[in-house]
């Protein structure tokens, strides 16, 4: 294990911001959208905010968990400060999403800030608090940065050529209001001047390694697409130093949510001797969950697997029929990796063993 303080400021500045406050409105980049338009959204209510949400205009785990934080400011905003509007913000913001912990860490932290003020005070404390957490969050991605980069450092100091990463599903500054977690030491070890490349699944069915290799493509990183089963050969041919991904949620004993696709990838990083890694903020460690059976597995509809959405040759979106209508259909979101699997989890304070996440977090393991 290393540990060393969290870092107290950001340095990493998002191209284009993925949630920010516009008077009693709420801007979010709609990722549903990406990556072939670059168009925003106003969130005006909590309505708005919940359905953001739960359609993954936006997504990612730090990102979500944000992003519901305003949404109860805008409740508040909207429909008054009594204990009745803030316990149904709560709830319907709570509802949307069942697997990244980050939500609920973000409403229950809105909670414990608001439920003691006077009723006149809770709306400009619910705007303070939901911005705090927005930049929290970027200071959380750039130490997670700092110490994934070690181990960077330390691969490249063992052997010729770049670094040769892997990432599934997106964990970069999309999913976050910063860096990024697994992506943030790919871009600190480029601003270090080491060379590195990256392999991106493309993560079906939602293909959201396609807005990673949007953004590796914009920052100027070499990557190199793949289609999720090619992960298992080129690990076993030796043309991976390392994987890295993001995590939704981390039970008390190590185990790991993520993107569904990450379990076959670290079973076949185990394998190939690889060393496999987890990059995660604070929000996402559940110490009440006691391991990965406990983790709730969002299963989302068959059309995310029926159907395949595209750019047209006539450069509109379109969407295409994969399966006929009335297949069968089992769309779990995400899986379990177990923390034997990994080697480390990468976290603002430090790396640590999966298993041993206590150590870095004594206060919250209580």
């Amino acid at each position: 294990m290393t540990a060393q303080p969290a870092l107290t400021h950001h340095t990493f500045i998002q191209p284009i911001p993925t949630l920010r406050r516009e008077g009693d409105s709420v801007l979010v980049l709609d990722q549903t959208l990406l990556p072939f338009r670059t168009e925003t959204r106003t969130l005006h209510t909590l309505a708005d905010a919940a359905h953001a949400i739960r359609s993954m205009q936006v997504r990612g785990a730090p990102l979500i968990g944000a992003t519901a934080a305003y949404g109860v400011a805008l409740a508040l905003l909207h429909e008054g400060s009594e204990d009745a509007a803030l316990a149904r913000a709560l709830q319907v913001l709570g509802a949307t999403r069942p697997t990244a912990v980050n939500l609920h860490w973000a409403l229950a932290r809105m909670e414990r800030r608001l439920r003691p003020l006077p009723r006149a005070e809770r709306l400009d404390a619910a705007w303070t608090e939901a911005e705090a957490i927005r930049t929290d969050d970027a200071a959380t991605c750039d130490a997670i940065g700092r110490h994934g980069l070690a181990i960077i450092e330390a691969i490249a100091a063992r052997r010729p050529g770049p670094v040769r990463l892997m990432t599934h599903c997106n964990a970069g500054w999309l999913a976050t209001c910063g860096a990024g977690t697994a992506l943030a030491p790919i871009y600190a070890a480029q601003a270090a001047g080491i060379a590195v490349e990256v392999f991106v699944s493309e993560t079906r069915p939602r293909n959201q390694g396609l807005l990673t290799e949007w953004e590796l493509r914009a920052a100027d990183v070499p990557h190199t697409l793949i289609a999720d089963n090619a992960a298992g050969l080129l690990l076993m041919q030796g043309e991976v130093d390392m994987v890295i991904t993001g995590a939704d949620r981390i039970a008390a004993n190590g185990d790991t949510a993520n993107k569904v696709g990450t379990y076959l990838k670290a079973l076949a990083a185990q394998a190939a001797g690889v060393p496999f890694y987890i990059a995660a903020p604070h929000s996402t460690l559940d110490f009440a969950c006691p391991d990965g059976r406990a983790i709730p597995i969002e299963d989302r509809g068959a059309d995310e697997v029926c159907l395949l959405r595209g750019l047209a040759d006539n450069g509109t979106l379109a969407e295409v029929r994969l399966a006929p209508t009335g297949t069968r259909v089992a769309n779990p979101a995400f899986d379990i990796t177990p923390a034997a699997l990994i080697s480390g989890i990468i976290t603002e304070r430090g790396i640590t063993a999966a298993g041993e996440l206590a150590t870095l977090y004594p206060e919250a393991a209580r």
